[in-house]
């Protein structure tokens, strides 16, 4: 049968970060965008134990159907079991490594390696080789040898997660209390969500945290970044982020939430006035479902990352893993969330506005890219990498009597979510077990 990794050795932490990172004074430094020993480390010590999305679980409905998908730099597959469950496979044959998918998706009996014939089932197993006869006379126990599983996988209205850590927290725990605000976007009705469309890839030229932690809660660039495509695609004026009566940013464990409380702010963009109205019908029945607070988020002005590397836009309704490809290279992978009982038209509406915003060549996302490509490589200059970069904006914002859960700040325009996203990176970088990672948390766990 399929063998579980259980065990990862971790290196001694790294020397100096303290140098480039001191989130108590609001700095970090552009060497951590492009440092190839940081780098390493982040692979081992934050992709090889963090929970990673690798999946919707609409992608996969029926026995044998999967994806390939990477959790880090590993190629995974991602397959529905005949039990009705999920396994996460490496994408490695046991004999030689080789590739054993190479689709990006389909449904499948098994996978076959190219290389010698060694075959496995949808449970992982090794259930034959060419030549197999001359297996027999080695003691050769086909038990052992059959495709590696990830330590755990789990999910979360829809969204599965996988963690090569055995030791990892269960992924509730992981989530914590950033689950309650995502419910906004993935369980606002009932039924759920589903993806529509196919994946959309792109690669950058950039580090893969200056897009996640342009998720995690920069707003501010979107005002001026922005500005200009966002006129042609409402065809007028920009309402001001400053000018919001209520807005937020929570975060968790490097987890962050921006937000205001408009309704359809980020839904407007798109230029489909049949998607604002779906998102007004819904209401009522959002507020019976979550309350009034989070109905009024389902479509809001936001943004969210899920640490490390997964973040989405509630209204444009996109979803993206930021997979790293080096220290200045990124591949992105999007993929376009509805509810499942919203109308057909309105599906598809969704589809064609994510085309036109958020693709690679939609009017949003060429102005991100741009920016994200010289951030990095500015970091690649001797001195410039050295040079202090300024996260300081809100320092003093912590909300201490809210009845909202996890760490609160007031206000979107602030980078209070940016500073919490980089000290967990830098707490995971600076720890051997999960047992050592510091409890930086002083917001509450439940929504009062």
């Amino acid at each position: 049968m399929g063998n579980i990794i259980k065990t990862l050795d971790v290196t001694d932490s790294l020397t100096g970060l303290k140098d480039v990172c001191d989130l108590e004074n609001g700095r970090i430094a552009g060497k951590i965008f492009y440092d190839q020993e940081i780098y390493e480390q982040e692979l081992e010590k934050v992709f090889a134990r963090c929970w990673l999305f690798v999946a919707h679980e609409s992608q996969i409905p029926k026995t044998g159907d999967y994806i390939t998908t990477s959790m880090g730099e590993d190629e995974v597959i991602v397959i529905r079991q005949k039990s009705g469950g999920i396994k996460v496979f490496l994408n490695a044959c046991p004999h030689r490594g080789n590739k054993v998918c190479f689709a990006e998706s389909g449904s499948t009996r098994g996978f076959i390696c190219n290389y010698h014939g060694w075959s496995f089932n949808v449970e992982g197993n090794l259930v034959g080789q060419h030549e197999s006869g001359v297996y027999e006379d080695s003691n050769f126990d086909k038990s052992k040898w059959g495709l590696k599983e990830v330590a755990q996988v789990d999910s979360y209205k829809g969204l599965v997660f996988a963690t090569f850590d055995a030791n990892a927290p269960s992924l509730k725990e992981y989530l914590g209390p950033i689950a309650w605000y995502m419910d906004a976007l993935f369980d606002n009705q009932e039924g759920g969500t589903e993806f529509v469309g196919g994946c959309i890839r792109s690669t950058y030229e950039c580090n893969w945290k200056i897009a996640a932690e342009n998720f995690v809660g920069d707003i501010l660039h979107a005002g001026w970044t922005h500005d200009s495509a966002a006129r042609a695609m409402l065809g007028g004026s920009v309402a001001k982020v400053s000018d919001f009566e209520e807005s937020y940013s929570v975060n968790w464990n490097g987890h962050g939430y921006e937000f205001a409380l408009d309704t359809v702010g980020n839904v407007a963009v798109l230029g489909e006035s049949a998607l604002n109205k779906y998102l007004h019908t819904i209401k009522p029945s959002v507020a019976e479902r979550l309350g009034d607070f989070r109905s009024n988020m389902i479509g809001s002005v936001s943004s969210c990352t899920i640490f490390p590397n997964f973040s989405f836009l509630p209204g444009q309704n996109t979803v993206r893993v930021w997979q790293p490809r080096g220290p200045n290279k990124m591949e992105l992978f999007t993929w376009v969330v509805v509810n499942k009982s919203a109308p057909e038209e309105v599906k598809e509406k969704w589809r064609k506005g994510a085309m036109m915003t958020f693709s690679p060549t939609g009017v949003f996302e060429m102005d991100d890219g741009e920016n994200w490509e010289y951030c990095t490589k500015t970091a690649k200059g001797r001195v410039t990498a050295q040079q202090d970069l300024f996260v300081g904006l809100g320092m003093d914002t912590l909300l201490t009597d809210t009845p909202l859960p996890a760490n609160v700040y007031e206000g979107q325009l602030n980078e209070a979510n940016s500073r919490a996203f980089y000290q967990y990176w830098y707490d995971m970088l600076n720890s051997r077990s999960w047992n050592e990672v510091p409890d930086r948390n002083v917001g509450k766990q439940e929504a009062e």
